[in-house]
């Protein structure tokens, strides 16, 4: 008995060793969370991070690293330990950075591991009060007449909401002035205080400017129109045909975290996102709704990276 007891205890280590990833995964979380979100509104990561320390007890700390495109809360995550406790906010700006920057210091696609879509995001246009339009057209009809003279702020060189805007210089067949900003906070208060005539920005960050009259809403940049204003007209029906642009929000964790524990994310990220005030409060910021597999948010990156990596190279654009 003495004996078989000494084995016993003997082989418990080797049995630890091979502790399938599901029964890991059964106790995830296990200690407190980080979700850092770059370059752009926290809203979102806050929202989740408190459904999700509510449902799994562990604490969900919000960590915004905007600097650099939101480079260092990439690698961050990157460079994090593969155990799903550190989690990214990924937006399109992450596809772009590999085409602004002759050094990126990860590989978004090998280091990083997609978990879920959670929202696709349209872009408004939108002018100052002052500036003497109400519509597309008749903004284009301005610019026009003013070649170089009509200022848009973006929330720095190569960002989403730079490349929205030259697209719609180019398919408008306008020319506006590019006004950098570090980050959409800055940008926003000058359009607001009319120091640049107009912004493409993203809808969550611009919306309850334009609902309280600070500035003003002329159009959405989706295809479709925005449930959140569906009063507003898309691009393409006021003149641009075929203009689309939307940004997105997902959820990546450190590569080599175990596909169970990535499963299991993706699960309570999805029920989450199918809670009634998470749906009002998502539809309140201008968010449309979209839960996803790890597949299909991989997919959606690779086509951004061959997309927006082809129209920073026709616009010969590099990184500050």
């Amino acid at each position: 008995m003495r004996n078989l007891t000494r084995l016993a205890v003997l082989t418990l280590p080797v049995l630890g060793c091979g502790i399938p990833a599901s029964a890991v995964a059964q106790d995830y979380p296990t200690k407190p969370m980080r979700f850092i979100v770059g370059p752009g509104p926290d809203v979102l990561a806050r929202l989740l991070g408190q459904k999700l320390t509510e449902s799994w007890g562990q604490q969900v700390v919000v960590d915004q690293r905007p600097a650099v495109g939101g480079m260092l809360a990439a690698d961050a995550v990157a460079k994090a330990t593969a155990d799903g406790h550190t989690l990214l906010l990924s937006t399109p700006t992450y596809t772009t950075l590999m085409s602004l920057y002759p050094k990126v210091p990860y590989d978004f696609v090998k280091d990083l591991a997609p978990v879920s879509l959670l929202a696709s995001i349209p872009f408004l246009l939108a002018v100052h009060p002052s500036l003497p339009v109400r519509s597309t057209q008749e903004l284009i009809r301005l610019a026009r007449a003013r070649p170089g003279q009509l200022n848009y702020a973006s929330s720095g060189v190569g960002a989403t909401s730079h490349l929205a805007h030259e697209l719609f210089n180019n398919m408008a067949g306008i020319k506006t002035v590019h006004v950098p900003y570090k980050g959409t906070g800055p940008g926003l208060i000058d359009l607001i205080a009319g120091q640049v005539q107009m912004a493409l920005g993203i809808m969550q960050g611009t919306l309850p400017y334009a609902k309280a009259g600070k500035i003003r809403a002329l159009a959405v940049s989706s295809l479709k129109r925005s449930s959140s204003a569906p009063e507003l007209p898309t691009i393409a029906e006021s003149g641009v045909p075929g203009y689309e642009f939307t940004s997105w929000n997902g959820v990546h964790v450190t590569a080599g975290t175990s596909k169970a524990i990535v499963a299991k994310l993706n699960a309570e990220l999805l029920r989450i996102l199918a809670l009634p005030d998470v749906k009002d409060r998502m539809f309140d910021i201008g968010l449309e709704q979209v839960g996803s597999t790890p597949e299909e948010l991989a997919a959606l990156v690779n086509a951004n990276i061959e997309k927006w990596g082809k129209l920073i190279r026709d616009l010969g654009v590099r990184g500050d």
